[in-house]
C-alpha cells in the first residue's frame, strides 16, 4: 500500500474524503466494496504482483470492463502478444479470452524518480462480447498452462496427461507448439480433450 500517496490524496483533494481506500488489493473483498455494479480498475500496478492483479480482475470479469495500467514493459507486452512468438503466454491467452488488449506507449525510466531499472509499458484491456467460453472454463484453464508450462513441446507430449484413449491424437493441433495456437484454438482444443471421456 502506499501510503504517501493516500496521505497526499487526502491532504490535497478533499473532495474525495470517504472515498479513498487504504487496502491491498489482492486481499480486499471486491463484492463487499464494490457491491455487484460495474468498475474499472486503473493504475500504475507495483510490478512484484500485476499479474496476480490481472488474475484477480479474471474472477470480476463480469463487472470489470475497463482496465487501464503500466506493467513493467516485458509484462505489459505479453498480455497484449498475438499468437505467433515467443513472448505469446499463458496470461496473453487468459486475458484475450475475454478482454481486447491494446499496448498503448512505453515509459522510459528517466520519467520516474528514482528511475527505475526497467521500462514500462501502458496497456489497455476492454472487456469482449464472451460471456462464456464454449467449453470448461476450468479445463481451458488447465490446458492453458499445462502446455505453456513445457512450451517448446509439440502439444501432444505437453499435454500426454490429459490425452485419453477417446482423443484423436491424429488432429493437427496436437503437432503444433502452444504459441501457434490463438484463444479459439485453445477452445477447440480444450473440448477435443474431453469429447468421448
Amino acid at each position: 500500500v502506499d501510503r504517501e500517496s493516500v496521505k497526499y490524496l487526502n491532504e490535497n483533494f478533499t473532495d474525495l474524503k470517504g472515498k479513498i481506500y487504504e487496502l491491498d488489493f489482492l486481499k480486499i473483498n471486491l463484492n463487499e466494496l464494490m457491491g455487484d455494479g460495474s468498475f474499472v480498475v486503473a493504475g500504475n500496478f507495483p510490478y512484484n504482483i500485476s499479474s496476480q492483479i490481472l488474475f484477480k480482475v479474471l474472477d470480476f470479469k463480469d463487472q470489470i470492463p475497463l482496465v487501464v495500467g503500466m506493467f513493467q514493459k516485458e509484462v505489459a507486452e505479453r498480455i497484449a502478444e498475438k499468437p505467433g512468438t515467443k513472448k505469446y503466454g499463458i496470461t496473453s491467452v487468459l486475458l484475450q479470452a475475454y478482454y481486447d488488449i491494446e499496448y498503448l506507449f512505453t515509459v522510459e525510466p528517466h520519467h520516474f524518480n528514482p528511475p527505475p531499472k526497467v521500462k514500462s509499458g501502458v496497456i489497455v484491456l476492454r472487456r469482449n462480447d464472451v460471456l462464456k467460453l464454449d467449453c470448461d472454463e476450468k479445463f481451458f484453464k488447465q490446458v492453458v498452462k499445462l502446455a505453456f508450462n513445457q512450451r517448446r513441446k509439440t502439444l501432444r507430449n505437453s499435454l500426454k496427461s490429459l490425452i485419453h484413449e477417446g482423443v484423436n491424437k491424429d488432429e493437427e493441433i496436437f503437432s503444433l507448439r502452444p504459441e501457434r495456437l490463438s484463444v479459439a484454438d485453445f477452445i477447440r482444443l480444450s473440448k477435443l480433450l474431453v469429447v468421448e471421456n
